[in-house]
């Protein structure tokens, strides 16, 4: 009787320690999910500053009355180079990440995702010459309590989400391959169906990767490699800060107000 006492004991506490690791684990993604939006924010509105003047002498092209682009701004967003702007992030996604993630250390990967961040940030300069300062704030706060709800969903919820996982990420690959196509088509209507269908996906995705995240620290805690488990905390901040900014960026197409 004394030896299955000291076992569920030990049980306990082994399950109280895993506990206590999940919130300072979770913490950590969410930390760094939150200096990689600071990072994007900073870099999307430096670049805007300076890509737009009211001072017509030496703009070549204007947006509105009384504002024109700069040099730079002709250079990011009127040039060839304007694909490679938007295209970077997910290059790096695609070809880069993986290689980071097996390779690096937890600082290289950390490093590596705040250099992202700021890349996207470049990338995503445009929403500030397009829409307009107070609905770009509007749409960030819903989509920020949206974000926090279907995260707690994920993170308490008892069904396995795996399986709608899946099914999501099949609809990314869609999803970019709709919107390479409306890049030459440009049609309002398939633009409407991308941004519905961009919402519902990345909600989706926002719970399924709060999930996998919790799921893969419980199974791999016990195992002790604390510098796997910190990358694991960096690349799920990856997963759902990606979630959150094309949550945003579809729902600025329903929300957004233009200049």
């Amino acid at each position: 009787m004394a030896e299955l006492n000291t076992i569920r004991s030990a049980a306990g506490t082994r399950a109280a320690q895993i506990d206590v690791g999940l919130r300072a684990h979770m913490n950590k993604v969410y930390g760094t999910m939150s200096v990689g939006m600071l990072i994007t924010a900073a870099a999307a509105w430096a670049i805007a500053g300076l890509a737009v003047t009211s001072d017509p002498a030496g703009a070549t092209i204007a947006l509105r009355e009384g504002q024109y682009l700069t040099g730079l701004g002709t250079l990011l967003f009127a040039t060839p180079l304007k694909w490679v702007v938007m295209f970077a992030p997910l290059a790096f996604i695609l070809f880069g990440w993986g290689a980071l993630m097996r390779r690096g250390s937890a600082a290289a990967v950390q490093l590596g995702f705040f250099i992202f961040a700021a890349v996207m940030g470049v990338s995503m300069s445009s929403i500030f010459l397009v829409f307009t300062p107070y609905s770009i704030t509007q749409t960030f706060l819903v989509t920020a309590i949206a974000f926090a709800g279907l995260s707690l969903y994920g993170y308490t919820t008892k069904k396995d989400l795996s399986g709608m996982g899946t099914f999501l990420m099949m609809g990314v690959i869609g999803l970019i391959v709709a919107m390479i196509i409306n890049i030459f088509l440009q049609s309002p209507a398939m633009m409407f169906a991308i941004s519905a269908l961009g919402v519902l996906i990345f909600a989706g995705l926002t719970a399924f990767y709060t999930q996998e995240i919790k799921n893969t620290y419980v199974a791999h805690a016990a195992h002790g490699d604390q510098e796997w488990l910190d990358k694991a905390a960096i690349d799920g901040a990856l997963s759902l800060y990606i979630a959150f900014l094309n949550m945003f960026q579809f729902l600025l197409m329903f929300m957004g107000q233009q200049e």
